[in-house]
């Protein structure tokens, strides 16, 4: 099968679809052609983009091999691992991370990230965009001046809905149409060719330049389900380097002043001199940190055995596999269960990942293909999948976390719970909470805790145009739509009048680190005092309905009512007002309770009455 043809008009170069790796260090195109998926190459080389942009003074960008060669001589102008701040805000960083840094980062009026450099401010999205741009532009030629206009492209599975919005706004900003956001774990299956097995399960361990993933996937009959991801959105071969730097720093301590190490020329030099050590510690049992700054009177050489290294890295490493750990619990599978192991990301060529990865699930992984191409070629047979190719696969992902809105009282409902298949839709049914209420806001949260100010905010919207009526009346269908991608929106309808709203959920930032791992964990370690909470919560709210019903019709109870039931509901309703304000559940759902007895008397009288003027005036034929 030749390369996918969108369109071929008469003397034009042929449009196609390629699959892009969008990486921290590296981003690399792919194609389908003859039957399989191929790294695209230039002049007999992969076309593998270093994911690096200079901006020199006057504002000119260059991308890739040029811009890092660039990096030492100009590193504050040199912007490398752009992925990391995709989605998010400067507040959300590791300050460690942003001390490692030869650029400058500052945040924008809305609190968006943005790097500071040749005079001018690009956020994450703009670089990206470069970056996504010479892909195509090398991919086109690879391709003999074919027109690069769409691209399937891969992300991290635990990239949050912020972050998968960020990319897809690099790739509008690149001129690249986005046929579909692919998590890097499922591409890396279908590069393996997993999917020609008839059935089994595959763990994808994925350590890339910035991020880790691992997803567990049920592949049957060339249906890939993934059964659940995990992961750490700032762990990755940057944090590996950060080790190998900070040796240099304590080997140069008390031999050079503090202010050298905040130099951007010197914090360029460590890190590319950490880098080619860890590199070199993956095949030789020592290697050497140099570095060697004349101007700023640094000169320093230090050797690193492998074991020092690894001796480093395992905190890190068991990171991931505390990860790999959460992943098959949500799963509901053990280690001996899965049936193939994938390594994916150039971090995995570290002999102690591999080590402990095979440890962990008792198995050998896969290391056949190069492990900085295998999300590429993926990406590229989802291409040739989505282009109507023959290859008969069916891709079902899963959210990683749960998504909601908040409730009266400050309560958190889930609509789509993690783990859940994508794409998916699921509608629930709202009203309001007060007489004449005409409009509802809405707060679209993402989660796992049972109150809305423990979940993370991704945006609100307002729902207009609710005909004035008692509370409780109008009906309001509210819908949840996460598309393939990833990508939420959210729609709210009121039945009686059609008048409606809705919000393609656009967060300005995504999830940090400790809010993604951490958010999973605090829902367990907190579950029993978060159902209390919520329950409370929901009481509070169920009693504030109660009183405003009861207290409407007090009138019609003193009139009707025996002189007890009336006493009794008036220390009823004194006691639910109390309760309002309590903090224990014991107490509060004791005062609904006495609440909801005290108004039955009330509730039974009413209900005559409504009967009564229902069968006034008819005969008992006509009932």
């Amino acid at each position: 099968m030749g390369y996918i043809e969108l369109e071929v008009l008469e003397d034009q170069p042929k449009r196609v679809v390629i699959g892009i790796d969008l990486g921290t260090t590296n981003s690399l195109p792919a194609i389908w052609k003859d039957g399989r998926p191929e790294i695209l190459e230039v002049e007999g080389e992969p076309a593998l983009i270093p994911s690096v942009v200079h901006v020199s003074d006057d504002g000119t960008a260059v991308v890739g091999r040029t811009a890092r060669a660039r990096s030492m001589d100009d590193p504050a102008h040199t912007v490398h691992s752009i992925k990391r701040f995709m989605g998010r805000s400067l507040g959300e960083l590791d300050e460690a991370v942003l001390r490692r840094l030869p650029y400058q980062v500052t945040q924008t009026e809305r609190g968006l990230v943005q790097v500071e450099v040749g005079g001018k401010r690009f956020t994450p999205q703009e670089i990206s965009a470069l970056i996504l741009r010479e892909v195509a532009a090398q991919a086109s030629v690879a391709m003999g001046g074919a027109e690069i206009l769409s691209a399937v492209i891969t992300v991290p599975a635990y990239f949050d809905d912020a972050q998968r919005q960020a990319t897809r706004d690099a790739a509008r900003l690149a001129g690249l149409e986005v046929l579909r956001i692919v998590n890097e774990p499922t591409a890396a299956s279908l590069a393996y060719g997993l999917d020609q097995k008839e059935e089994g399960t595959v763990a994808v361990y994925d350590l890339g330049g910035g991020t880790f993933d691992v997803s567990i996937l049920s592949i049957e009959g060339g249906v890939f389900e993934v059964l659940s991801t995990n992961g750490d959105t700032s762990l990755g071969g940057d944090d590996l380097d950060a080790l190998l730097v900070d040796l240099l720093r304590s080997e140069l301590e008390g031999s050079v002043e503090g202010s050298v190490f905040d130099d951007p020329a010197f914090r360029q030099a460590a890190r590319l001199s950490a880098e080619k050590a860890k590199v070199a510690l993956s095949r030789d049992p020592e290697a050497d940190l140099v570095i060697s700054l004349p101007e700023l009177g640094v000169n320093a050489r230090r050797t690193v055995t492998r074991e020092e290294f690894e001796r480093l890295a395992a905190p890190l490493v068991e990171r991931s596999i505390r990860c790999c750990e959460r992943a098959l619990k949500d799963a509901e599978l053990e280690p001996k269960d899965v049936d193939e192991v994938v390594l994916v990301g150039g971090s995995t060529r570290v002999p102690l990942v591999r080590a402990e990865v095979e440890r962990f699930f008792g198995r050998a992984p896969h290391t056949e293909l190069n492990p900085d191409q295998v999300v590429a070629l993926g990406a590229a047979a989802q291409a040739e999948v989505l282009m109507g190719g023959s290859r008969d696969i069916l891709l079902m992902d899963v959210t990683p976390l749960s998504l909601g809105l908040e409730t009266m009282g400050g309560a958190a409902e889930k609509l789509i719970q993690r783990n859940n298949r994508i794409p998916c839709s699921v509608k629930e049914g709202f009203t309001t909470y007060a007489d004449n209420q005409s409009a509802i806001d809405f707060h679209v949260l993402q989660g796992e805790r049972e109150l809305a100010a423990d979940c993370r905010s991704l945006g609100r919207f307002k729902l207009t145009g609710i005909p004035p009526m008692p509370a409780g009346l109008p009906r309001v269908g509210v819908k949840f739509h996460l598309d393939a991608d990833g990508i939420l929106t959210v729609s709210a309808k009121e039945e009686s009048t059609g008048a409606s709203a809705s919000i393609e959920v656009k967060p300005s930032h995504g999830l940090t680190e400790d809010e993604v791992s951490d958010m999973l964990e605090a829902s367990f370690k907190n579950a029993r005092k978060d159902f209390e909470e919520r329950r409370r919560v929901d009481l509070i709210a169920e009693i504030g309905i109660m009183l405003r019903h009861a207290t409407a019709n007090l009138t019609v109870a003193e009139e009707r009512l025996d002189r007890e039931s009336v006493e009794d509901l008036h220390e009823a309703i004194a006691a639910a007002k109390e309760a309002r304000l309590c903090t224990e559940l014991e107490l509060v759902q004791a005062a609904r309770d006495t609440l909801d007895r005290a108004t039955m008397p009330l509730a039974a009288v009413l209900m005559d009455s409504v009967v009564k003027e229902a069968v006034s005036g008819k005969k008992l034929g006509d009932l």
